[in-house]
């Protein structure tokens, strides 16, 4: 490890936490559906939407309603991506004369960016014309997120509100936040993209003349404005097979630090609205708290194991950190650090394969997804997964301190308990349910591209990714079959709305009851004993449910590799 190294973590912590305040501020605008000066520009086009849509944004859902149209509105996005893939090679904008692709990679595909997981059974530049990408692949990348910053907003209205019977509007909320937010940033962050050297065209391909008199042909497309909402939407999607460690998608160190801030941004933020929402930012500030605590724990261990480097090759006279896998052009600090960066946040775009680390750096990447994505989280999905770990914390210290269980200035009764605590169990019930099942059958063994531990460890991190929305991998499974396209697919599907429909059932169960001020019968939920407990009941909850399947997978490799043997 290295100075500079450590200067490079810090630092882009620090830059986020004086960022939080002023994104934080322009979301409670949009969740309180205020003016801000983009509505000069923008407010006439969200008024044509809502005429066209005939949808009053004035008219509020309770989380019934809420919950039905949003899953209707996905299940549609989800029917339209899948016939572009499918009639690909009928539709323009293939240059390539790229086939349509097979119903189970279409679907996997559609379901994936439908609910911003973004995992990828394919290379992008070989499978997917330039209308499937920006058509089918980068609308979703806009309106998942969206989604998911809308139903943030539907639980803060929860929290917010006294005896009402509505969360909001869901129409409305994707709106604003669409145009108001992630389409004004994505296209000053792409335009940068370009200036740094990221293509934008919808040529297919360009011949150039190699510095040895070779000719090589060089994919190009539309990559600057995919890769933009790729990361400002923690959606990570790929233009390109090699994501982010691509020189067309991430060209230099500066655009690589900005990749990283862009996917954390809007989370951090999310965390100071919450708090102005139910009118206390320390809650805001508290509950960020806890996610750097253990997001900087995890960038901690995978930077230590990455520079410590190999064992066995050490033996072998090769000094040095652990390179495989990485860019030359951002080294191991950058590179522990993205991994870090894309999995606590839900993001899946890398900058290096997960697949070449070490087994403990390795593990933590892995770790982050499965805690719930709540270290930072995905946009929206984040803070309200954290949020439903905090009413199992609250409802836990009311049982051990025996004060009674409040957060935010509501009552945490059984139903909220029951809710959350089903919320998080369809994590690790659908993540070991699925892993067991593909490490025992023969459409499953096939994938894996290493046996023993590494091998498990390949399976568990797809199963693990895809039921976490996060979408990375460790790059060494066989995933484009017909057993894993369909299955991940399904888990996609489970790990984004089985845990959503719960939460607005939360939502709408808190927005109905009274506010309840802070008494001195009040568990305190804003110093540091608070952060501490939910920095633990994360890591005991996630620590309990995977350490059996992290034993068997990471934590045995790592044994076997300082005894001298490698997978």
């Amino acid at each position: 490890m290295t100075i500079q190294g450590w200067f490079l973590i810090l630092g882009f912590v620090a830059v986020l936490l004086a960022l939080a305040k002023p994104v934080g501020a322009w979301l409670f605008a949009l969740y309180e559906g205020r003016r801000t000066p983009l509505h000069l520009v923008l407010g006439p086009v969200e008024a044509g939407f809502y005429r066209l849509a005939r949808i009053d944004p004035g008219q509020e859902q309770g989380w019934r309603r809420y919950a039905v149209h949003m899953i209707v509105f996905n299940v549609v996005l989800m029917g339209f991506t899948y016939a572009v893939l499918r009639l690909q090679g009928v539709l323009p904008g293939n240059p390539q004369g790229l086939a349509g692709l097979s119903p189970p990679l279409a679907f996997n595909t559609a379901v994936s960016f439908a609910t911003n997981t973004n995992w990828q059974s394919y290379g992008g530049e070989t499978t997917m014309s330039n209308l499937s990408q920006m058509l089918g692949l980068t609308i979703h990348n806009f309106l998942s997120a969206a989604t998911g910053i809308s139903l943030a907003f539907a639980l803060f209205r929860g929290f917010a509100r006294r005896e009402a019977g509505a969360i909001g509007n869901f129409w409305a909320d994707v709106t604003r936040v669409t145009l108001y937010l992630l389409l004004p940033i994505s296209i000053v962050y792409a335009t940068f993209l370009i200036a740094s050297g990221v293509p934008q065209t919808l040529a297919g391909v360009v011949d150039v003349t190699t510095l040895e008199g070779a000719k090589q042909s060089l994919l190009l497309g539309p990559v600057a404005s995919q890769e933009a909402i790729k990361m400002l939407g923690t959606n990570g999607g790929g233009f390109f097979n090699a994501n982010s460690a691509h020189p067309f998608e991430n060209p230099t160190a500066l655009t690589n630090l900005i990749q990283m801030l862009s996917i954390f941004l809007i989370g951090f933020g999310l965390t100071w609205t919450f708090g102005r929402a139910v009118g206390d930012t320390r809650q805001g500030w508290a509950i960020l708290s806890a996610m750097v605590i253990l997001f900087l724990a995890g960038a901690t261990v995978t930077y230590a194991q990455e520079a410590a480097g190999n064992p066995v090759l050490h033996q072998l006279g090769i000094a040095g950190g652990n390179m495989e896998g990485k860019e030359a052009r951002f080294g191991i600090a950058a590179s522990a650090l993205f991994a870090v960066v894309t999995t606590a946040a839900s993001c899946g775009a890398v900058n290096a394969m997960h697949d070449s680390f070490t087994a403990l750096g390795g593990m933590i990447p892995l770790f982050n997804i499965q805690l719930g994505e709540v270290v930072i989280g995905g946009v929206g999905a984040g803070i309200y997964g954290f949020l439903l770990f905090a009413i199992l914390a609250v409802f836990v210290a009311g049982l051990m301190v025996g004060r009674t269980p409040e957060y935010a200035g509501k009552k945490i009764e059984a139903r909220e308990v029951k809710l959350a605590v089903l919320a998080i169990a369809v994590l690790p019930l659908t993540i070991l349910g699925l892993t067991a099942l593909s490490s025992v059958v023969a459409q499953g063994l096939a994938g894996p591209l290493n046996k023993g531990p590494h091998g498990f460890s390949e399976i568990l991190y797809a199963f693990t990714s895809a039921v976490g929305n996060n979408g990375s991998a460790f790059a060494g499974l066989t995933a484009n079959t017909p057993w894993y396209n369909g299955l991940l697919g399904v888990a996609m599907w489970i790990g984004r709305f089985f845990i959503i429909v719960p939460m607005l059932a939360i939502a709408g169960s808190l927005a109905a009851r009274k506010h309840t001020p802070e008494s001195a019968g009040s568990f305190p939920t804003t110093g540091g004993l608070w952060v501490g407990l939910l920095v633990g009941i994360v890591l005991i909850l996630g620590g309990l449910t995977f350490l059996p399947s992290l034993a068997l997978g990471p934590i045995a490799d790592h044994l076997a590799m300082i005894h001298g043997t490698l997978s």
